[in-house]
């Protein structure tokens, strides 16, 4: 295990530095302590002079602070805001000058008549925590509806100070006809001075717009706007309009599909070669396009593959300009458009070798820039990079509480399924046991079900592997990233591939001599929690024990928790219908389930309703098995406390022992 305490490779000069919040001794934690514990730092980002970073590190509960650091000055870090998660939590920031940041706050509630509704709010406050401002809009007493999106940040304005250009949401008030009403409602773009809150509106605001595209010049040049059928109920079409340059037209630029993934999907808006960025499939697989914004609209394919989708963008600077994209194979590739920022990624790869990395962020002028590199078996640092001195200098460990332990290799590999078809997988085995057999063995299928797995640092793996345990991680057919043929129809419609997947990487185990078929069990978590019972439903002799995490367990309740919402028809269509949502609910046949289940969800989980958990949980043990289920009243889907992920790490690992024979 690399400890990082420095790097100094090739011709990149380095400066040994100390490394910020490192625990004195990782190890005299329980694992289930050190794997569960929050990042110690995250979201890191660096001031548009780079003399100054911000991050946020946890506190108790789900609460987090923001802190502010001067890299040049013999300065003490300052806390510059600070949630409780009682209920707002912290979930990043950016620099809006060189002493002053935009910080995104959120929060779970609870409404009568909605449910629980995510409320997100954008607050802008000095680095040393003084005027504190918020830019989203505000409501009164005569506002009608839910203000639920805060707005968000599409240019930073780099040539002005303290400056942004924003989307924010309108709502309309009771006061309309009057001097004090207005009839605003929707998404519009304005320019928002962070300090004073002066206003200028860019954009009129449209009730069915939900997206805007800034060129990082300060021009809106497309905008996103989604269909509706009855005025209500999203088609999951989206239609692109666009400007020409130095044009106030709207002009029509293209549509895309969410149900299918089909058209044109915009992410971005090159001021210089006035281009948009856009995903587009290529015989089933997402493929990187150009599209110029002009009458022409000429497209041009910037990059491909015939294997995988290429998913993603790599940009840089505070303008955000693309220079590369990315694609997942066995490990994440990228493929850089420009000369400089390719040799210069591959002088870092040099220097930090078996390492994923990227740039984070960068100063102004781009020679100050923020680097975060991990791989399988290292969580992950950030360094600050020095372009002109080629010096490269540790900042920080992104999990303080794991440094020096002896983590494990997450190694590709595939197995045939029943119909012969190759299933891409990753396998972690316990660290200095790499060449053992008969070991106990866990099947991890991955949530979602639209997502995969891909190689690098996963606390969940790594805990179970450091506790003895194999873990396969599967990217059964219906995951993302390998196109439309893999995909299917997804995880739910085509429950019967993708469990069947999940359940040959079971017997893959055993036939490979590497588990012992009496200690194999199941761990998932939401779509993969689901795929843990489903599987045990379908054949419920190859895992011995079930741990399912916030699971689905019954389709037609799933559909239901989004009546109301606009978004049901298209949960609804991507759930299914008929048979298939019958026979694809464990909870409805519980009765076939023979093996022990421990099941864990929080109380105010959106995505998957508690509720899911509790009816698999009554009716497994009115059909006699052996179950049990750990809640917590405030915690979401993704269970963000330290405390409450060791407890669930702990319980989880003695039931496996326990109903395993360990």
């Amino acid at each position: 295990m690399l400890s990082k305490t420095g790097i100094c490779v090739l011709a990149l000069l380095c400066a040994r530095a100390p490394l910020a919040f490192a625990a004195e001794n990782a190890r005299s934690v329980d694992d289930a302590v050190a794997f569960g514990a929050r990042p110690s730092v995250a979201n890191l980002s660096l001031s548009p002079d780079g003399k100054s970073v911000a991050y946020v590190i946890p506190a108790e509960g789900q609460g987090s602070t923001v802190i502010t650091l001067n890299l040049e000055k013999a300065s003490a870090p300052k806390a510059a805001l600070t949630a409780d998660g009682k209920p707002y939590r912290l979930e990043g920031c950016g620099w809006v000058s060189s002493e002053r940041i935009v910080c995104t706050i959120y929060a779970l509630m609870k409404d009568a008549s909605a449910g629980i509704v995510p409320v997100y709010r954008l607050i802008a406050v000095n680095a040393d925590g003084s005027n504190p401002r918020e830019l989203s809009t505000r409501l009164n007493a005569y506002s009608r509806g839910y203000h639920l999106y805060g707005g968000g940040i599409i240019d930073w304005l780099p040539d002005e100070d303290g400056s942004v250009l924003m989307v924010r949401t309108y709502l309309p008030d009771d006061h309309i006809g009057t001097r004090l009403g207005n009839s605003a409602q929707g998404l519009g773009v304005d320019w928002v001075d962070t300090r004073t809150l002066a206003v200028k509106h860019v954009e009129p605001p449209k009730s069915d717009a939900i997206e805007y595209f800034s060129d990082g010049h300060g021009s809106v040049r497309i905008m996103a706007l989604r269909e509706t059928r009855a005025g209500f109920q999203d088609t999951g079409v989206i239609a692109y309009s666009f400007r020409p340059r130095g044009s106030r037209e709207w002009q029509a630029l293209g549509q895309y599909n969410t149900v299918d993934g089909s058209g044109t999907e915009i992410y971005s808006v090159d001021h210089d070669l006035n281009v948009a960025y856009a995903f587009k499939k290529v015989d089933g697989r997402k493929a990187l396009y150009a599209i110029t914004l002009d009458d022409s609209l000429h497209e041009e394919l910037v990059y491909g593959r015939p294997d995988v989708d290429v998913d993603e963008l790599i940009r840089i600077g505070r303008r955000r300009h693309v220079v590369g994209a990315s694609f997942a194979l066995e490990t994440r590739s990228a493929e850089y458009f420009e000369p400089n920022v390719k040799t210069l990624v591959a002088s870092l790869s040099k220097a930090l070798p078996h390492n994923a990395l990227h740039v984070a962020e960068a100063s102004a002028d781009e020679q100050k820039m923020l680097i975060f590199a991990s791989s399988d078996r290292d969580p992950g640092a950030y360094y600050i990079f020095d372009r002109p001195a080629k010096r490269l200098q540790t900042f920080v460990v992104a999990r303080s509480q794991l440094e020096g332990a002896a983590l494990a290799t997450m190694k590709p590999v595939t197995y045939p399924a029943a119909d012969g078809t190759p299933i891409p997988a990753y396998l972690t085995l316990p660290p200095g046991h790499e060449d053992a057999k008969g070991l106990p063995a866990i099947v991890m299928p991955h949530g979602g079900p639209s997502a995969r797995d891909e190689w690098g640092f996963d606390w969940l793996s790594q805990f179970y592997a450091a506790r003895g345990f194999a873990v396969l991680q599967p990217n059964y057919r219906g995951s993302s990233g390998y196109g439309d043929t893999w995909f299917q129809k997804n995880g739910f419609r085509s429950w019967p591939v993708a469990i069947g997947d999940v359940l040959d990487g079971g017997r893959w185990l055993v036939h490979e001599g590497i588990a012992d078929p009496s200690k194999l069990a199941i761990v998932g978590w939401s779509y993969g929690g689901y795929a843990a019972l489903q599987s045990a439903v379908v054949d419920s002799k190859v895992f011995k024990a079930v741990v399912a995490i916030a699971p689905v367990t019954d389709l037609s309740a799933l559909k239901q928790e989004y009546f109301g919402w606009s978004n049901y028809d298209l949960v609804s269509q991507f759930v299914g219908d008929g048979r298939q949502v019958h026979e694809g609910s464990p909870a409805e046949h519980a009765d076939k389930i023979k093996v022990p289940v421990l099941l864990f969800h929080g109380a105010f989980d959106r995505n998957v309703s508690i509720e899911q958990s509790k009816r698999m949980a009554a009716r497994l043990t009115a059909a006699g098995a052996k179950c049990e289920l750990v809640t917590w009243p405030d915690l979401d889907h993704q269970l963000e406390d330290s405390s409450a992920r060791a407890q669930m790490l702990r319980k989880s690992d003695e039931f496996l022992r326990k109903e395993l024979g360990m």
